[in-house]
């Protein structure tokens, strides 16, 4: 018995989780008991149900994992309610329990599995269809058992937590926080994973970016609030004119990109770009209604072109490049200061 516990114990040691774990301690738990079966409940107190999460079975008698009984008729439920550990002659003193009935239940031992702030999850159990008397040594192993199974799960949950605190963390880094798009990182990361893929392709990318001019002038007459109103509409037209083919991106104050997959076909991918460019701007100039009355917007500029077998970096440069080339010619057409017409 020693040597199966040493066994066992150094498999404790090893167990990095949950199941892991519990394997031994059911061995563990049988082997010092004596009981037929040995295993893990769960408790879903919002539904009354409790639920065999693993088990071992080592005589005739068999509770299989996954096997699941209304909380109030459970011994386990009798056993916390009267603060007994063990009961070794269950037909006399709970007689009228139809799961003991069931299974030809004579001794029952089970201890809570409680979770940090103490509320019950589960039990430790171990059943037979004999009157056994279970030693102190094995009572005890069962209480030490129980808290070595509490405390796993709550650095389980820790860990967990972590990593969704670290998840979450990391999303936040590659969003804006005003428009609640991907920034200026976030594109990053995604442009150089789309060029990746076109370069072992042979494919375009398609790269487009967008510049509000005239943001400073409706902030002067309407106020800022209406600044931020106009941005933010912004941001919902350019989303629906995207579509789901295309990542959008804030990468500053006034600025915007959009990036889309692009054909292998240079002229094919080249009238995609200015159909983006020309969709993209579209989606933003017209009508805005505020507060203090409505005003058609003019200003927006979108330059975009079709790139593979670059770095992000250049591909950004040259989208930028062909936005500059696109404002200097709406300069020329119209002065900024006719860029919005308010009603």
């Amino acid at each position: 018995m020693d040597e199966t516990i040493e066994r066992l114990s150094q498999s404790l040691a090893e167990a990095d989780s949950l199941e892991a774990l519990v394997r031994p301690v059911l061995e563990m738990l049988e082997v010092l008991t004596g009981l037929e079966s040995t295993y893990l409940t769960s408790i879903d107190f919002t539904r009354e149900v409790q639920t065999v999460v693993y088990a071992l079975n080592s005589g005739d008698l068999t509770v299989p994992e996954g096997l699941e009984a209304p909380w109030f008729d459970t011994l386990c439920k009798r056993c916390i309610e009267s603060g007994r550990r063990v009961v070794n002659n269950v037909r006399e003193i709970w007689g009228d329990s139809r799961a003991a009935s069931a299974l030809g239940i004579q001794t029952y031992a089970s201890v809570p599995v409680c979770a940090g702030n103490g509320a019950i999850i589960g039990t430790l159990c171990g059943i037979s269809r004999d009157s056994r008397e279970v030693s102190s040594r094995a009572r005890s192993a069962l209480n030490v058992f129980a808290k070595l199974i509490s405390e796993h799960l709550e650095r389980e949950q820790l860990l967990e937590q972590l990593r969704l605190t670290n998840e979450h963390l990391q999303r936040q880094a590659r969003l804006d926080e005003m428009s609640g798009l991907p920034n200026r990182k976030a594109l990053a990361e995604e442009l150089g994973a789309r060029l990746a893929s076109a370069s072992r392709d042979g494919s375009y990318v398609v790269v487009c970016l967008l510049e509000l001019d005239g943001i400073k002038e409706i902030r002067a007459r309407m106020g800022y609030a209406a600044g931020e109103q106009f941005l933010r509409a912004c941001v919902s037209r350019l989303a629906e004119s995207a579509g789901t083919r295309a990542f959008l991106a804030r990468v500053d104050w006034d600025e915007f990109a959009l990036i889309a997959p692009g054909p292998a076909d240079f002229d094919e991918a080249i009238r995609i770009a200015r159909a983006l460019a020309d969709r993209t701007r579209d989606a933003v100039c017209g009508d805005y209604a505020f507060r203090d009355g409505t005003a058609r917007y003019e200003g927006a500029c979108a330059g975009s072109v079709a790139v593979r077998f670059l770095g992000v970096q250049q591909a950004l440069e040259i989208a930028e490049e062909e936005m500059q080339r696109v404002r200097r010619e709406k300069i020329g057409a119209v002065e900024l200061h006719g860029l919005w017409r308010f009603a």
